[in-house]
């Protein structure tokens, strides 16, 4: 069972959607924007995920820009990215997939580069 966390207006996240459905993978979509994930749950993303914390962040965004997190990001502690990031679901990079307890979104594009071979649409959700 994942954890989908999406925003419904996103066109990326209900194509992403669309094919978790289409693929028959069990999930529990979570609007990021009215629940977004804890600060204690990005703190753990952190140190599972194999990528830079900063794509954990939407960079394109209204609300990063507004923020000027550009400049700011790289002055802030780790815990300081978790509480902001879980302050706003707008600044999270959607969708985010999580399986269980363990952050999963590279999991989930291995998983299905070996099932289904030549589906480019991945790297678009997957970083």
């Amino acid at each position: 069972m994942y954890d989908f966390y999406w925003y419904p207006k996103c066109s990326t996240c209900r194509k992403a959607k669309a094919k978790l459905d289409e693929l028959g993978i069990d999930y529990q979509a979570i609007d990021l924007k009215e629940t977004p994930p804890s600060q204690q749950k990005f703190e753990k993303w952190f140190k599972e995920a194999d990528f830079p914390i900063k794509k954990f962040f939407n960079t394109s965004g209204l609300v990063y820009r507004d923020l000027n997190l550009k400049d700011k990001l790289a002055t802030l502690s780790e815990k300081e990215m978790a509480e902001l990031l879980s302050s706003n679901g707008m600044l999270i990079k959607r969708p985010l997939l999580v399986k269980m307890i363990k952050f999963s979104r590279l999991d989930l594009k291995n998983h299905l580069i070996k099932k289904y071979k030549k589906m480019s649409w991945l790297d678009s959700f997957f970083m």
